[in-house]
């Protein structure tokens, strides 16, 4: 079977999708990976087929709307700065999604292309799934992700995006002009992302843990939660000398780490890192340099560049990261502790989510972050015993869960 699994973004948007692919080349599937040019390279390494698709987030993040939209973190108050570059992105996404969907006899779709996605599949016929990185059903269990953490009342958790479905919004435009070019109803987003969600033989498979984020009890059929995906991993692949290096002379470091965000912020924040480890004598750190291009030097402390995050993280006294869904599920996987400097989006959800599992202090918003907030919370991860044993048991059930397999049963039971 031709799959054609289509996702854009960051790094963390992509990584998780590579590890899918794999697991399906190795159940006889022919996999391509549709997205962004940075990450061609990601989706030849795990062996699918490189397939284009257009914009570049890296570019987004560093533009003045990406910088707007990482300031003012999640919610409302970001509603304009995610419309502003959504409707970049959407000019040539349409005409990039159609060409890479060619050949296809299914269609697996990140959020980020989704609706793009579900409209071919209903225009030609292709059968076609959601994969979602986290909650993309509303409940009433919860508010959406996107909108915060607080609870807004059963009735409002679930129905406050629905409210929005009749409003227009500057993406109407463009995507009205695509639906017409595939002879389908000029129908606008929210619309069609609720016709889609509505869909119950549009399957929507979840990424994360049921020990992370139990199934909500009202989500339609069709909707489940499966468990992570994780990045390919390059079984060839060896870690720097140096690294190994750093982490036999000492005990166990704490790894700090920001992933996509903060681009062009590596100098304020690596004299942050630099001023929060000098408040915690006897830690260690490695530093993941990520696109803010940090840089902290010192006997206890190693900067590196891009590591697997499946062979780091298990070796790591706790984790201190961005919050992004991928990087989160590694963290949990390792089985140890968390602490979480959310930016956006779904970042302050699972920083919550981790904190309620109790594999986490608790976190601090990324734009208020200071050396005292930080070495506070790392101080509580590393020398708690609470939290490394509730992290080894949560890690030891994620382990034991195959997203992959689930993905690819759904999969094969959709008819030829």
């Amino acid at each position: 079977m031709k799959v054609v699994i289509m996702a854009i973004g960051s790094r963390g948007d992509i990584a998780p999708y590579t590890g899918l692919a794999a697991s399906l080349r190795e159940r006889g599937h022919d996999v391509a990976i549709a997205t962004q040019e940075p990450f061609a390279d990601m989706a030849r390494e795990c062996g699918a087929e490189y397939r284009h698709l257009s914009g570049d987030m890296k570019a987004e993040l560093a533009s003045e709307d990406g910088r707007k939209w990482t300031e003012n973190g999640t919610g409302l108050r970001n509603l304009r700065a995610t419309l502003a570059i959504g409707k970049r992105m959407m000019h040539s996404l349409g005409e990039s999604t159609l060409a890479a969907a060619e050949g296809a006899d299914v269609l697996m779709l990140q959020r980020g292309v989704m609706v793009h996605g579900y409209l071919i599949a209903k225009a030609t016929g292709v059968p076609a799934m959601g994969l979602e990185l986290f909650p993309g059903m509303p409940t009433a269990e919860f508010p959406p992700p996107m909108f915060g953490t607080r609870s807004l009342g059963r009735w409002a958790n679930r129905e406050l995006v629905r409210l929005a479905a009749p409003l227009p919004t500057p993406i109407d435009g463009v995507l009205k002009e695509f639906q017409r070019k595939l002879g389908l109803p000029e129908l606008g987003l929210t619309r069609t992302r609720f016709q889609m969600l509505d869909d119950e033989n549009f399957l929507m498979p979840h990424g994360f843990s049921p020990a992370v984020l139990p199934r909500p009890a009202d989500w339609r059929r069709g909707a489940d939660v499966v468990g992570y995906w994780w990045s390919y991993q390059d079984p060839n692949w060896q870690p720097p000398t140096e690294l190994v290096d750093f982490l036999d002379a000492g005990p166990a470091p704490v790894f700090i780490g920001f992933g996509s965000m903060a681009t062009g912020e590596g100098e304020r924040l690596s004299e942050l890192i630099s001023a929060t480890l000098r408040r915690l004598p006897g830690v260690r750190a490695v530093v993941q340099a990520g696109w803010a291009g940090m840089r902290v030097a010192g006997d206890e402390v190693l900067t590196i560049g891009s590591v697997p995050h499946g062979w780091l993280f298990p070796r790591m006294a706790a984790v201190v990261h961005h919050g992004g869904a991928g990087t989160t599920g590694a963290g949990v996987r390792a089985g140890v502790p968390a602490v979480l400097t959310p930016v956006l989006g779904d970042q302050p959800f699972w920083a919550a989510r981790l904190r309620a599992i109790g594999v986490s202090p608790g976190s601090v918003l990324f734009k208020k972050l200071t050396a005292e907030s930080l070495s506070e919370l790392i101080r509580q991860a590393v020398t708690d015993p609470g939290y490394a044993a509730r992290a080894a048991e949560v890690g030891a059930r994620v382990r034991a869960e195959d997203g992959a397999a689930r993905v690819a049963e759904a999969l094969e039971r959709i008819p030829a």
